[in-house]
């Protein structure tokens, strides 16, 4: 598989996201009612909704983001190397400010594309809704009204594996095992996000969790283009410096 794009001008990016309360009787009695009626279909008679509240991170209405984690490719003396830096912390607003200034400033050419994990189903849009919640106008790259698919400047490497197969989901932790590139789940999982934050307060360990996955997805594209995965010295957590684009 060869997707034809520049790799200098993919951002891979990686979100974890908690419910927005650690405990269900802080929730809003509203809210309450609205989580009951949402996750009506999910929860059939097996979970109350107190129960079923711990996945409440997956939706954007109920649930807000903690970590951004992005990376992108540069060439150092002919050394492909891969940059990661996030986002991170309790104040959402501020993430999701931080974010859209690094997409205003270095990502804003027509150029440029994200690329996420089944990012098109819940990465892309969840961002975009926690922005609308939070009152920040939407960026470029993921305001899409009026938009035709082949203008959508998002990549999608699930999108990508699936050759067509719209009934088929293969998760990160399958799809770098088949492919030979490195677990990105080497300590914790999804599942386990909201009690690392809420129980151990360990934003760090948080971060690295998502760093991993946004590395496995850029290592994912090299392999769909057939190309070698970076080697671990030419993965770096860096703070941000780019040149304007």
């Amino acid at each position: 598989m060869s997707t034809h794009f520049e790799l200098k001008n993919i951002l891979f990016l990686d979100i974890e996201t908690i419910p927005q309360y650690e405990y269900w009787n802080d929730v809003p009695e509203e809210t309450q009612h609205l989580f009951e009626l949402k996750t009506q279909y999910q929860r059939k008679d097996e979970f109350t909704p107190k129960q079923f509240y711990q996945r409440a991170g997956i939706w954007a209405e109920f649930g807000k983001i903690i970590c951004i984690s992005v990376g992108y490719f540069v060439e150092k003396e002919n050394n492909l190397q891969l940059r990661v830096t996030s986002f991170a912390g309790s104040n959402e607003n501020e993430i999701l400010l931080d974010f859209k200034d690094l997409l205003d400033t270095h990502f804003n050419h027509k150029k440029y594309l994200l690329c996420a994990h089944n990012g098109k189903e819940f990465d892309f849009p969840y961002i975009a809704r926690r922005m609308v919640i939070n009152g920040i106008t939407l960026p470029k790259k993921l305001n899409l009204f009026g938009k035709k698919p082949w203008e959508v400047p998002h990549l999608d490497t699930m999108e990508l594996w699936k050759f067509g197969d719209f009934k088929h989901y293969t998760s990160l932790s399958l799809l770098t095992h088949v492919l030979g590139v490195p677990s990105p789940k080497q300590d914790i999982d999804g599942s386990e996000v909201a009690n690392v934050y809420f129980k151990d307060k360990d934003i760090t360990r948080i971060i690295r969790y998502c760093e991993n996955d946004t590395i496995a997805v850029a290592q994912l594209l090299l392999k769909f283009n057939n190309l070698p995965i970076l080697e671990k010295k030419n993965i770096l957590q860096v703070s941000l410096q780019l040149e304007n684009s």
